[in-house]
């Protein structure tokens, strides 16, 4: 896939992951939509991307889904067509079970999941008329494993996996692709942004996401696995051989993570 002159829709756009695979779609010549809560953060990166890509700015809580569609109707009338949506919108976690309040598993869930669900079928059915398109999801290493203080986030990116692979096969014939990525360690804020048990920001830089994947690279192999049409991808360190102990020796990374002092 050329990127040059497709329309990008990226949600979760202001930071982290979201931002630097703004730039490296901008740097592809993609017109690009962005969205996020934070307006003002939308505007830095705009300004940031080569000044001849066209822009929307967007503004969007992927919570407030009754706004979603109408949303939705309105990038389509600016740019005319979605080609890429990035469903990159999400938040962490750092607490146990038996300290979390229901309303942090909810609002996980809502941001991580619900969020996601709501925009991929608001742009779904333009992407059916126009028969084409391709449809990523921002998982996670959590969405195929778990370990202790992610509860609710692991079960948000489980959750994707079953979704998009429905999906995936319900689309296929459509023209529509479906891509899952799954980073792992990657030096953004996630940490820093985290949920704790009573919903208040963990406001701690985790040491492995400290020494994670420096964001422009992640977003270049992104970049790389949607351009050849991947179905998933895990993005990472030496933390993806967690998803291959998994699926091969389940009861040694049962074991191992039984262990782990997660931050």
């Amino acid at each position: 896939m050329d990127f040059k002159d497709k329309v990008v829709w990226i949600t979760g756009a202001s930071s982290g992951i979201g931002e630097h695979l703004a730039y490296a779609f901008a740097k592809a010549g993609a017109d690009l939509i962005l969205s996020a809560r934070n307006e003002q953060a939308l505007q830095r990166v705009q300004q940031q991307c080569d000044p001849n890509v066209r822009t929307l700015i967007l503004p969007m809580d992927v919570t407030a889904f009754d706004r979603i569609r109408g949303l939705a109707a309105r990038a389509l009338n600016h740019f005319g067509r979605v080609d890429i949506l990035i469903n990159n919108a999400g938040i962490s976690q750092r607490s146990l079970v038996k300290d979390t309040d229901l309303a942090v598993d909810q609002k996980i869930m809502d941001v991580n999941f619900i969020g996601t669900v709501a925009v991929t079928k608001a742009v779904l059915p333009y992407m059916i008329r126009q028969k084409s398109g391709q449809i990523v999801a921002i998982s996670s290493v959590m969405g195929k494993i778990g370990t202790p203080k992610r509860s609710a986030y692991a079960a948000s990116k489980h959750a994707l996996h079953g979704f998009f692979d429905c999906l995936r096969a319900e689309v296929h014939h459509k023209g529509i692709g479906v891509t899952l990525i799954c980073p792992g360690y990657v030096h953004t804020n996630v940490s820093v942004n985290a949920l704790t048990g009573d919903g208040s920001k963990n406001n701690k830089m985790a040491e492995t996401t400290q020494n994670g994947l420096p964001p422009d690279v992640f977003a270049q192999k992104a970049l790389r696995a949607i351009r050849r049409g991947k179905e998933e991808v895990y993005i990472g360190g030496k933390e993806i051989m967690g998803i291959y102990l998994k699926r091969f020796l389940p009861g040694v990374l049962s074991r191992v993570v039984r262990k782990m002092d997660v931050n």
